[in-house]
């Protein structure tokens, strides 16, 4: 039977420090112990969309009502935090990319260019992200809102 044994040591690649190690056959199960003083590897956060407003302008004759319309931008793997847009009445159309999103317990599904959806009053958007992690995804999106509202409050589940 031919054994082989690798030193421990440290891998340095793309900024990020991980341990490079091989366990002897005792510590097989993975549950090995992390030896004081290694680096771990920081848990990163997918990165936000932004919202950048077009347009905005009160509603004539339709008193304490908001017509907005704004882009959103999601970089590679982009995931916005659950929200709200309190009482507005919300359109998203698909420009670019592709978007999983899903409002409450209703399902997940999945918009690519040129397709659409609604948010009524209230909804609240648990899941909205870019599927791609090498492609960005941008949606046109329009409020009809309250006069002076937030657009977007962060609402997390539950």
């Amino acid at each position: 039977m031919i054994r082989v044994r690798f030193a421990c040591g440290v891998l340095t690649a793309a900024g990020l420090v991980t341990a490079a190690c091989a366990l002897p056959a005792e510590h097989a199960t993975g549950t090995a112990p992390v030896a004081a003083g290694m680096p771990v590897a920081a848990v990163t956060q997918p990165p936000p969309e932004t919202l950048s407003p077009l347009y905005d302008q009160a509603l004539p004759g339709v008193a304490g009502k908001t017509f907005t319309s704004a882009l959103v931008d999601f970089p590679p793997a982009a995931r916005a935090v659950p929200h709200r847009h309190g009482n507005a009445f919300v359109y998203a159309y698909v420009l670019q990319g592709t978007v999983r999103s899903r409002l409450g317990d209703g399902p997940v599904r999945t918009y690519r260019q040129g397709q659409n959806w609604v948010e009524p009053p209230g909804a609240h958007h648990v899941l909205t992200e870019n599927t791609s992690r090498t492609a960005p995804a941008r949606l046109l999106v329009i409020f009809i809102s309250d006069t002076g509202a937030k657009l977007k409050v962060e609402a997390p589940p539950g």
